[in-house]
């Protein structure tokens, strides 16, 4: 019972730092940005794990992902947009400055994360601390997309392993590989969304938080991101972008998407921080940082904590 009322009180709390924090405005502004970072990000993963698992193999998995999410004009407009990046660099100049552009436009996504998050914590980056946060915040951001591309390469090879796994289950139980496969590729899915959440609030936002509030809050955020992709994906589907949007339809489908994932992003990372409060061990600003007080557009920065300590 008490479990509930805590439970409650989160989902409340999270609520009204939500609405108060502006958090459709902060998902508004992460949705433009992310489309002139999703060609870089999605090059940048596909290259490097491509060096482990094969290009075209990753290539594959990535596309028919988009594809089932975002249909099939929204996915062949990203990939277009990534095989234009790749005619661009023929020359050795063009590869220095499109190298430099694919890092910047890759890590800049994060780089707005961390901003959001941190706004929607009350956490604020000293400003004596300006180039070398940015410097710090890039190379953070840079690292991240590492991981991803490590946790994309490892669900290649997993579901490889299990396309095989299920061969034999079926050669002796048909129906049993069906549902077993759909129930392991679910697992591997909210396994892999919530290592990716518990990494984004744990890493990215300048605040200490331990790792089991962390992970509390990317579980709960895994399970509002899988029940709202089945309901962006429906709405997509059903929803006819064309007609009303003509040739810009591809690009509104992926704002469509990529804003409401802001919103479940957003709203988790403030479930996390009330989550911290009322039953974990609180939030803390690292030394880089300090709490800010928000009183309608002024933003007073504070020395104190919420919570008790992190040990």
């Amino acid at each position: 019972m008490k479990a509930i009322r805590t439970f409650y009180q989160c989902l409340l709390t999270a609520g009204k730092s939500f609405a108060n924090d502006n958090a459709f405005k902060l998902s508004a502004s992460l949705s433009y940005y992310t489309i002139f970072a999703l060609g870089p990000v999605l090059l940048l993963m596909m290259s490097l794990a491509g060096i482990f698992f094969g290009k075209e193999a990753v290539q594959g998995k990535i596309f028919g992902q988009l594809r089932g999410l975002l249909g099939n004009s929204a996915a062949y407009q990203i990939q277009s947009i990534i095989s234009n990046i790749h005619k661009s660099d023929q020359t050795f100049a063009g590869t220095i400055v499109g190298l430099v552009i694919l890092v910047i436009g890759a890590t800049g996504v994060f780089t707005e994360i961390q901003s959001s998050i941190n706004y929607i914590w009350s956490i604020r980056a000293k400003p004596e601390k300006g180039w070398l946060k940015l410097l710090l915040n890039r190379l953070l951001s840079f690292s991240l997309v590492i991981g991803l591309s490590f946790v994309l390469m490892v669900a290649l090879i997993v579901n490889a392993l299990m396309d095989l796994l299920n061969a034999e289950i079926a050669n002796f139980f048909p129906g049993l590989a069906i549902i077993s496969f759909y129930t392991f590729n679910l697992a591997l899915i909210f396994s892999a969304i919530t290592l990716l959440f518990a990494v984004i609030f744990h890493v990215l936002p300048d605040a200490r938080i331990s790792w089991r509030d962390s992970f509390a809050g990317a579980a709960f955020t895994a399970t509002l991101f899988l029940v709202g992709k089945l309901l962006i994906t429906f709405y997509i589907g059903k929803a006819d972008f064309g007609f009303t949007y003509g040739a810009a339809a591809s690009i509104i489908i992926i704002l469509v998407w990529v804003y409401y994932s802001s919103l479940i992003l957003y709203f988790g990372a403030a479930f996390t921080r009330a989550f911290a409060l009322y039953a974990g061990h609180g939030i803390q600003p690292d030394t880089t940082a300090v709490f800010i007080i928000k009183r309608e557009s002024k933003e007073i920065a504070v020395n104190d904590t919420y919570g008790p300590p992190i040990t």
